[in-house]
């Protein structure tokens, strides 16, 4: 009881003011741990050894001031060596007040629990209360009239809302081990609708709790070996890694010296893999990648999003995994995957049955736990394709939603796509469109903003250089350090997100605005209806201008910024986009629709297919292939295949092919 008033003086002296408002508001008293170190050394000391008690006298504190409604008490701050990571926890740790980082891996379902159930003896009518711990209900076995036996169900039932959490380590601090896992409950005001969305997949937390064994039963005999779990007393949110970084005053000179800089966007090239020579254009893309749009939120609610996204296709050993590897260890919250270890539901999210959870649970993928980071998929053209489909969402809208079992939900997903994909037949060929050469659907390829083909070409002063630059990097590693160092980088990234908004300055809209509707109307003939450049090139546009003028720390987006955007807009669609057989940029030859050039030819082999059907019912093969090659169209086979797939033409007898009506 002495514990108990001393724990009253101390919440009347530093906390009554804030527990009247908790009472009133419906939620906890949380106290500060230096406060209470401060007041009472040896209560502080034997909260961290013994917190269940201890948090019991306090709750009774609170309980003596007559407020009306229950208050719960949470305590925060703990001293830093108490934190702990979750893979280093072990039976010593027991019963003990810790602090663990933790990303939320599943959640179940908020669901009630009994603390207390009351039975009535049937013969003399007494109420005996009975604490509930466990999975089952624990019956009242006596009476005090002396009366034994079954007292039936109880009559009243106490109970708080409960809700189980799977948490991993943060992947910064995991240095490619295994992460550790743990299970987490939640109790009562750590529940409510608030904290649940706070709580859901994906969210990082620090949390205070106690680790509590977890008896286990075999055949219903309680076995030897314990499993354990998390019991939280408070929980903190930690919103976005790169938030989380201290910029201190020193820094935050060197991050506007930086942005000042005339050469910054070299010096940032320089930094990004500095071991792979050449690529530029790459790496310049990757910087604008790593600082990000803005997202804007339209008057109706919708969304645009910020994020770029990124695809690298080419010759086999030319970096890209380099590239991939780097970007995702750059970033906080960066992830890196490989296409055929990759799922639909390990990158999106997954609903599972989890007995110890309780029901179904929700488990978060990596898009979801990378959200506000950046994921590097390497081997994506290895992934299923029903896998690929499910990033659709993501990349576009960047949200996750999912409806199995009992579970619906929509996830946060804001996460920047940087890609590596290899060609079907080893090397890239130009000539082919890119949908003919990797494994990606349309729809898919159509949400990266910037596709690059990283070609492997002889070429003696610039193969004389690259063996030059290795030989350096290996004898000289001093030489290829990265112009800007990383930690710092870090830094100036996450000093640039906090920039939420820009101004469009109206020379920088007229240079975008421009370029788009020459693009659109560059090849305006009716006779091969090629389209250079879509909306979705323009909006790409847009976000990789945002993305300079934040390198810059600049509050608006110049002509600079767009001319920047526009070249690099150019030399992606240079890349995939020219039609070698027309000699005019096509967006379907990048997009992976059908180029213009193909349509061509399809129209042309109709046309014959139609000219010879009206002198004979069923037209032969051969002499529709006499004819088309009379008029210079190759790949006959091949578009006549086409044709039928796609239920134009048919083949009613061998040898002969008939157009559909």
């Amino acid at each position: 009881m002495e514990l108990v008033q001393r724990m009253e003086e101390f919440i009347r002296e530093k906390y009554y003011a804030e527990l009247l408002r908790a009472a009133k508001e419906d939620r906890a008293l949380v106290i500060d741990f230096s406060e209470l170190d401060r007041f009472d050394p040896i209560t502080s000391d034997q909260l961290l050894e013994s917190p269940k008690d201890v948090v019991g006298m306090m709750q009774k504190a609170t309980e003596s001031f007559g407020l009306d409604e229950k208050v719960n008490v949470r305590i925060r701050n703990i001293p830093e060596s108490r934190n702990i990571r979750i893979r280093n926890l072990r039976a010593k740790h027991m019963n003990r007040l810790w602090c663990i980082d933790a990303i939320i891996k599943a959640a179940s379902e908020v669901k009630p629990q009994i603390y207390e159930a009351t039975f009535v003896c049937p013969e003399c009518g007494t109420k005996i209360p009975m604490p509930q711990e466990g999975s089952i209900i624990q019956k009242a076995a006596v009476c005090q009239c002396g009366r034994r036996g079954d007292f039936g169900d109880p009559v009243e039932k106490k109970m708080f809302d409960v809700r189980w959490l799977t948490g991993v380590e943060p992947f910064e601090i995991t240095t490619g081990e295994q992460p550790g896992e743990i299970r987490v409950i939640l109790k009562e005001d750590l529940t409510t609708p608030k904290m649940q969305k706070k709580t859901d997949p994906g969210s990082r937390l620090r949390i205070v709790g106690t680790l509590v064994e977890a008896p286990k039963h075999i055949k219903g005999r309680l076995s030897t070996k314990m499993d354990m779990f998390f019991e939280a007393v408070y929980i903190e949110t930690k919103d976005i890694e790169f938030d989380e970084m201290d910029i201190m005053p020193d820094d935050e000179s060197r991050i506007k010296e930086l942005a000042a800089d005339p050469n910054i966007y070299e010096r940032l090239k320089m930094s990004i893999a500095p071991g792979i020579y050449g690529f530029d254009e790459i790496k310049e893309s990757i910087a604008l990648q790593l600082f990000g749009g803005i997202k804007h939120r339209l008057p109706d609610g919708n969304t645009i999003r910020g994020n770029i996204h990124i695809l690298l296709t080419g010759d086999p050993g030319i970096g890209k995994s380099m590239f991939l590897k780097l970007v995702s260890n750059l970033v906080p919250r960066g992830k890196y995957v490989s296409g055929s270890g990759v799922t639909g539901a390990g990158i999106t999210a997954t609903v599972r049955k989890d007995e110890i959870l309780g029901g179904w649970v929700l488990e978060a993928g990596a898009l979801i736990l990378t959200n506000k980071g950046i994921i590097s998929i390497d081997e994506f053209d290895k992934i299923g394709k029903d896998d690929q489909i499910a990033m659709h969402e993501a990349m576009s809208i960047e949200t996750v939603s999912i409806a199995k079992a009992s579970i619906v939900a929509t996830l946060p997903a804001e996460t920047a796509v940087l890609a590596g994909a290899n060609p079907k037949f080893g090397r890239f060929d130009p000539y082919i469109p890119i949908a003919d050469q990797i494994t990606i659907p349309e729809t898919l390829l159509s949400r990266f903003d910037l596709k690059f083909a990283l070609k492997d070409r002889p070429d003696r002063t610039q193969d004389e250089r690259l063996a030059e630059h290795i030989i350096m990097s290996r004898t000289r590693p001093e030489m290829v350090e990265p112009a800007i160092d990383m930690a710092l980088l870090r830094k100036y990234i996450a000093y640039a997100k906090n920039i939420t908004s820009l101004e469009l300055t109206p020379e920088a809209s007229q240079k975008m605005k421009e370029f788009y509707v020459d693009m659109r109307n560059r090849y305006t003939d009716e006779e091969s209806h090629t389209i250079s450049i879509t909306l979705r090139q323009y909006e790409a546009l847009i976000r990789m201008a945002e993305a300079s003028a934040k390198i810059r720390l600049s509050g608006s987006v110049d002509s600079s910024d767009a001319e920047r955007a526009i070249k690099l807009m150019k030399y992606s669609l240079s890349q995939l986009g020219y039609d070698y057989e027309t000699g005019r940029i096509d967006i379907d030859r990048v997009e992976g629709g059908i180029p213009a050039g193909r349509r061509r030819k399809i129209h042309q082999l109709i046309e014959i297919i139609e000219t010879l059907q009206k002198t004979m019912k069923d037209v032969p093969i051969e002499d529709v292939k006499a004819e088309a090659e009379s008029q210079g169209i190759d790949n006959i086979d091949e578009i006549i295949e086409k044709l039928k797939s796609d239920g134009m033409l048919f083949e009613p007898r061998i040898g002969f092919i008939r157009k559909t009506r």
